[in-house]
């Protein structure tokens, strides 16, 4: 004997049919790849502005090789930021001039691949934010490390 009654089990499973529906898994995907933009740029911005307040005010104050560790690191970090943020734009708009499909099962086909590009798109972006966050992180610990001579 089930918890539920009849009618809440009926419209759970239309709750489950339009939830799991093209048009519905195009929607959620996309709003959780704005949802990622949005924290991806936010955490940039947050970043930059504790490395620029906490780290060293002079990197010429390093010793050779930490320095160029600190650059490579701030370069690298700032590429795969912006790759990251790059690709979670092209996750949530598409290319601008894309044809519109008029054929109801061309059009289930293209939502249903949308919806699948637009995960793999932010899952993508995701872990490289969290590598550019994870060497804006080491930049700014080898500050600390080794403070240098100034």
């Amino acid at each position: 004997m089930s918890r539920f009654t009849e009618r809440e089990l009926r419209e759970a499973d239309l709750r489950v049919r339009v939830m799991t529906a093209p048009p519905e898994r195009l929607r959620a995907a996309l709003r959780q790849a704005e949802g990622y933009r949005n924290f991806l740029t936010t955490l940039t911005g947050l970043l930059t502005v504790v490395f620029v307040l906490k780290g060293q005010e002079n990197l010429g104050a390093l010793t050779t090789g930490p320095r160029w560790w600190v650059i490579g690191l701030l370069t690298g970090a700032f590429l795969l930021l912006l790759l990251a943020s790059w690709l979670m734009v092209a996750a949530v708009h598409e290319r601008p001039g894309r044809t519109v499909v008029t054929d109801a099962e061309a059009l289930l086909a293209y939502e249903e691949e949308r919806a699948r590009s637009v995960v793999r798109t932010t899952g993508a972006a995701r872990w490289l934010g969290l590598v550019g966050v994870l060497a804006v992180s080491a930049a700014s610990l080898v500050t600390w490390v080794f403070p240098g001579g100034g």
